[in-house]
């Protein structure tokens, strides 16, 4: 009979389980004091880059769910990112269309490259990393040769373009998003939303009369709802003092977390009134999630908090993108191919007795990570208005998985949480590292080098444990990787611990 964990054993391992991401918190926390930042200033500029880069990093969950361990590469998500916005760059379109299009070049030429990797990290199973990295640093040349002999030297383009060398082959070093497709998702205003996703649903609603149609089967009312509640809001949104209210793309921080606040109470006073009947419904962990929201909204009304949150700000479109993925992760993990990925993640021994195409599942895998990928940089790159053309792909990789690890996963196990966490946490150290080492040593660059230290060795920490643990005794059960739970280590890949 195993004896009652103690409340400082349960202690004790919470401490263990959420190692990195307390020593991590600690050292961000006296780089702001060493600083001086004001916090209203550290929290603007997180919720900035969390706009700009929360994307990408969610798109690498995938993979680690599927036992592919971290995508380094997911660079070649960002090639294709880029070879769409010089296309649509070059054709001098902007605006809304512009991005729509850009992403629908990416997309199927993510898709493909991703097939691609997935194809060959399936005949390199347990080096997936290693052949990212590899793969990245591939398609980095071939990006390259595309760029500075193939266009304009096999490639016909204009030799008066702007983004043209002079001499007409090979483009510029720097792409200017300025006039065309610069801060196009960032200023996205709610009115436009509606309209794009009344348009979305007009569309996957004829695509469901085709496809009903071929199976001769009618349409119900319910397959009208979502087109007919977004018509009439669009339609009131056309009133002129509604269209007025909604026709901004940027919302306060303080009424994002009333709305907020309003919506998990809501939510969870849903969930008492129509599931409290159904097993495994807990009532309390309910009740405490009302209060702890009610507890957080009763903070907002504290003077300098209040403060902080009239002075941030945030596009609304890019946090809507990253609500959207962040959902798209959980819900295909309920589908038969997430289920499919978990258990390839969990081994890939008992899948194929299973009867699952464990190699089709890392791709399908593969395509996904990069196809999200690549859209997540097309946000980074509208944000920041322009990129390096042969340098703004290479980091994102890395950059990425350090504040995934940051967040406390690991090769073996990532989620949304994890990276939400880890991107605050990197990204704030990326705004108050230079100010810090100027203020401790008089040089900005000091601070610099030290998050550059920080992005690296936990990328480095997180390989030498994930080497170390396969190199054990399928028997030996000790410590689990970083940001793993007990639960978690004992579900390690069995073909991964021979």
């Amino acid at each position: 009979m195993k004896k009652p964990i103690t409340l400082w054993q349960k202690f004790g391992r919470f401490l263990f389980d959420n190692k990195v991401i307390l020593v991590f918190a600690l050292i961000v926390f006296g780089a702001i004091i060493a600083s001086g930042s004001p916090i209203s200033f550290v929290v603007d500029g997180i919720f900035s880059r969390i706009g700009r880069n929360m994307f990408t990093v969610l798109a690498l969950i995938i993979p680690v769910v599927a036992g592919m361990g971290l995508n380094f590469g997911i660079v070649i998500g960002a090639i294709a990112a880029q070879i769409a916005l010089f296309c649509v760059v070059y054709w001098g379109l902007g605006g809304i269309g512009g991005m729509l299009l850009a992403a629908l070049i990416t997309t199927p030429l993510a898709a493909f490259f991703g097939w691609l990797g997935g194809k060959l990290f399936n005949r390199m199973k347990g080096a997936e990393m290693i052949a990212g990295l590899i793969l990245g640093y591939f398609a980095d040349g071939l990006y390259q040769l595309l760029f500075l002999v193939l266009i304009g030297g096999v490639i016909p383009v204009k030799e008066t373009s702007h983004l043209i060398i002079a001499g007409g082959v090979g483009v510029k070093n720097t792409i200017d998003l300025t006039g065309n497709l610069k801060y196009t998702i960032d200023d996205v205003t709610l009115l436009q939303m509606l309209l794009v996703a009344l348009i979305i649903a007009v569309i996957m609603l004829l695509v469901k009369l085709v496809l009903r149609g071929m199976h001769k089967l009618e349409l119900t009312r319910r397959d009208f709802i979502p087109v007919a509640v977004l018509g009439v809001l669009f339609g009131v949104g056309q009133v002129p003092f509604v269209k007025e209210m909604l026709s901004f793309s940027k919302i306060k921080l303080l009424p994002a977390v009333t709305i907020a606040v309003i919506g998990v109470i809501l939510w969870q006073v849903y969930k008492i009134i129509k599931k409290r009947s159904q097993p495994g419904f807990n009532l309390t962990k309910t009740i405490g999630v009302i209060v702890l929201a009610a507890v957080l909204y009763a903070l907002t009304y504290i003077k300098s908090i209040e403060f902080v949150l009239k002075m941030v700000s945030f596009p609304i479109l890019p946090f809507v993108l990253i609500a959207l993925i962040w959902l798209f992760n959980l819900k295909i993990l309920d589908t038969r191919i997430g289920q499919n990925m978990r258990t390839v993640g969990q081994s890939q021994t008992v899948a194929t007795a299973s009867g699952i195409d464990v190699d089709r599942t890392r791709v399908i895998a593969m395509i996904i990570s990069t196809v999200l990928a690549s859209w997540g940089q097309l946000i980074y790159l509208q944000n920041m208005g322009t990129f390096s053309t042969y340098g703004a792909h290479l980091q994102i990789g890395q950059f990425a998985i350090a504040a995934l690890l940051v967040g406390g996963a690991s090769v073996q196990k990532a989620t949304n949480r994890q990276a939400l966490i880890g991107v605050i946490l990197f990204h704030a150290l990326f705004i108050v590292a230079p100010e810090a080492g100027k203020m401790l040593f008089g040089n900005a660059m000091i601070g610099e080098y030290f998050r550059v230290f920080v992005s690296y060795g936990v990328i480095a920490l997180s390989l030498a444990m994930h080497a170390w643990k396969l190199a054990k005794k399928p028997d030996d059960e000790s410590l689990p990787l970083i940001g793993e739970s007990d639960s978690a280590s004992n579900h390690t890949p069995v073909d991964q611990r021979a």
